[in-house]
């Protein structure tokens, strides 16, 4: 039996806000096993052109994910919901071990099970470089502060 996650489905403005917002903390933590904990033993995942399916195969994702996309700090914001599903878009920075900057953009649409769990998520992500002196997320690694603009109040 699989223990609930909230918030659960159906999903209000409010509830769907505190998903991504809770989804955004976990990735911005880059801890693999914590983030993979949010989908179901199963989920199925595209992510760009490459196809996943399971907890297993989201970790090693993540870790390789994480361990070339270096300094990785990311905001994401509701779209749309309804029912069971949102729709977020996002924005996230990122440096290679060579010291090139780049923000990353993109839409995510995610669909969960009844104990709140994301069974489904398509990502469309686009890489632009860009020069330290653009970069707009300069919060400690880790959660972004309360305070810390939106992707909205960014012009992003």
């Amino acid at each position: 039996m699989s223990e609930n996650r909230p918030p659960l489905p159906p999903f209000t403005a409010e509830t769907a806000a505190q998903k991504a917002r809770m989804a955004e903390d976990a990735w911005n933590s880059r801890d693999p096993a914590r983030v993979a904990l949010a989908y179901t033993t199963d989920s199925c995942w595209r992510n760009r052109a490459e196809f996943l399916q399971g907890r297993n195969a989201i970790q090693a994702f993540l870790t390789r994910k994480w361990s070339r996309e270096l300094d990785y700090r990311l905001i994401k914001e509701v779209w749309a919901f309804h029912g069971n599903r949102i729709a977020v878009r996002f924005a996230y920075e990122w440096r290679d071990d060579s010291g090139s900057w780049f923000r990353s953009y993109g839409n995510e649409n995610w669909e969960f099970d009844e104990h709140g769990l994301m069974r489904l998520r398509i990502a469309s992500i686009n890489d632009l470089p860009i020069g330290a002196a653009d970069r707009k997320y300069h919060w400690p690694l880790g959660r972004r502060p309360d305070d810390h603009p939106s992707l909205s109040e960014l012009g992003l």
